[in-house]
C-alpha cells in the first residue's frame, strides 16, 4: 500500500507537470542584432542597447508596424511617419508639421537615422528627454501632435484585431503597456541606420572624390576658413555630429530658448542639438525652425550672417564679422562636399518603408 500510495502521488504530479503551460509554450523572440556598418565599426565605438530592450525580430516588426500606423493618434488620422517621412531621411519636408486639429509646431521636425549612436542620449531639439525609449512616449499625448492619451491608446491596441499577438510574441504574455509599446518603437528606429553615402564608399576605397568635393572637405576642416568640424565632426566620426547643444548665432534675442527652457540656465538660452550633416539632400528646410529652405542659405548664414548674443558659442570665432567670409567658389565647394553625406539608398531601403 505504502508504495502504490507514492506511485500515485508520482503519477499525479507528471500530470500536473504535463498540463502546465505557462514555462513549456513562452515564446521566445527572435535575437537581431544591429548590422553595423563597416565605416562605424572602424571608428566609433558600439551603439547604445539597453539592456533590458534587446533587438529582436520582432520587436523591430511591431515597432515598424507602430510607427507607420496612425493608431497612436487621437483621430486615427496620423502616424509617426506623418511628420518623420522615409523619403525625407525620417522628418518633415514642411518647416513645421501639423497636429491632429491643425495646430502648427514651432521647430521643424528631426530626422532620425543613427539614433542608437547617440551617446547621451538625450533627444529633440532640446535634449529634453533621456532615451529612445522615453522620446516615443511624448508626440502620442503632445496636444500640437497626436493629441491622444496613452489609456485610450492602449485600449486600442488591446481591441485591434492583430497587436495583441505581435505584443505577445515580441514581449511574451505581459498586458499591453505604453512602456512595450514605446520599446518596440525603439526598437525600429534604432535599425534605421545610414552608411552608404559617396563619402562613406571614399572612406572603403570604393569611390573617389570630385577635386570640387575634396576642397569642400578641406574648407570644411579648415579653421581659417568653413571652421565646421568642431560641431560636425570630421571622417573619423561618420556621424557628422557632436550630438552636443551649441548657440550658433541664429539669433540676437530668443523667442525659442532651446535647452536653456530644459536646463533653466540662462546660459543655455538659444542652444540647440547640432543635427548630423548626412542626408542634407533630403531634409530641407534646415536648422531648428526650418528658417533656411537652401543649403546656400545655411551656408550663407556662416560665412556672413552670425548674430551676436549673450550665449552664442565660443566656436563661431568670427562673430564680429558676420562669420567665416567664404569666396563664392569655397562656398560652391562646401556645398558640394555637404551633399556627398547623403545616402540615397536609406531612403528607399525596403526594411525602413511602409509595405
Amino acid at each position: 500500500m505504502k508504495h502504490r500510495f507514492i506511485y500515485s502521488i508520482l503519477f499525479v504530479f507528471c500530470l500536473s507537470c504535463s498540463n502546465e503551460p505557462s514555462d513549456l509554450n513562452i515564446y521566445i523572440p527572435t535575437p537581431s542584432p544591429l548590422q553595423i556598418p563597416q565605416v562605424f565599426e572602424d571608428r566609433i565605438i558600439p551603439p547604445v542597447i539597453p539592456i533590458n530592450n534587446p533587438q529582436t525580430e520582432e520587436g523591430i516588426a511591431l515597432g515598424k508596424k507602430l510607427f507607420f500606423d496612425p493608431i497612436l493618434s487621437a483621430d486615427n488620422t496620423q502616424a509617426c511617419a506623418s511628420c518623420h517621412n522615409p523619403g525625407n531621411a525620417f522628418t518633415d519636408p514642411d518647416r513645421f508639421s501639423v497636429g491632429v486639429d491643425g495646430s502648427i509646431g514651432t521647430r521643424n521636425s528631426m530626422p532620425l537615422f543613427n539614433l542608437a549612436w547617440n551617446y547621451d542620449e538625450k533627444f529633440f531639439w532640446d535634449g529634453r528627454v533621456f532615451s529612445l525609449e522615453h522620446q516615443a512616449l511624448e508626440p502620442v499625448t503632445n496636444p500640437i501632435e497626436m493629441n491622444a492619451t496613452w489609456e485610450t491608446v492602449i485600449s486600442k491596441l488591446e481591441q485591434h484585431p492583430e497587436y495583441p499577438q505581435l505584443f505577445e510574441e515580441a514581449f511574451g504574455a505581459s498586458p499591453i503597456t505604453k512602456e512595450l509599446t514605446t520599446k518596440a518603437l525603439a526598437q525600429f528606429e534604432r535599425t534605421l541606420i545610414s552608411s552608404d553615402s559617396k563619402f562613406d564608399k571614399h572612406l572603403l576605397g570604393e569611390a573617389t572624390l570630385t577635386p570640387q568635393e575634396t576642397n569642400g572637405l578641406n574648407v570644411f576642416m579648415d579653421e581659417t576658413k568653413g571652421d565646421c568640424f568642431h560641431c560636425h565632426g570630421n571622417p573619423n566620426n561618420p556621424l557628422w555630429t557632436d550630438n552636443i547643444f551649441h548657440n550658433n548665432g541664429l539669433d540676437a534675442t530668443f523667442t525659442d530658448l532651446g535647452l536653456g527652457e530644459v536646463s533653466g540656465d540662462p546660459a543655455d538660452n538659444g542652444k540647440f542639438k547640432s543635427p548630423s550633416l548626412r542626408n542634407l539632400l533630403f531634409t530641407a528646410p534646415y536648422m531648428h525652425d526650418g528658417r533656411f529652405n537652401t543649403l546656400e542659405e545655411v551656408i550663407n548664414h556662416y560665412s556672413e550672417g552670425l548674430q551676436d548674443s549673450p550665449t552664442i558659442d565660443p566656436l563661431m570665432k568670427k562673430v564680429n564679422q558676420g562669420g567665416v567670409q567664404l569666396s563664392n567658389s569655397d562656398k560652391a565647394d562646401l556645398k558640394a562636399f555637404l551633399l556627398s553625406l547623403s545616402d540615397p539608398s536609406f531612403t528607399t531601403n525596403p526594411a525602413f518603408i511602409n509595405p
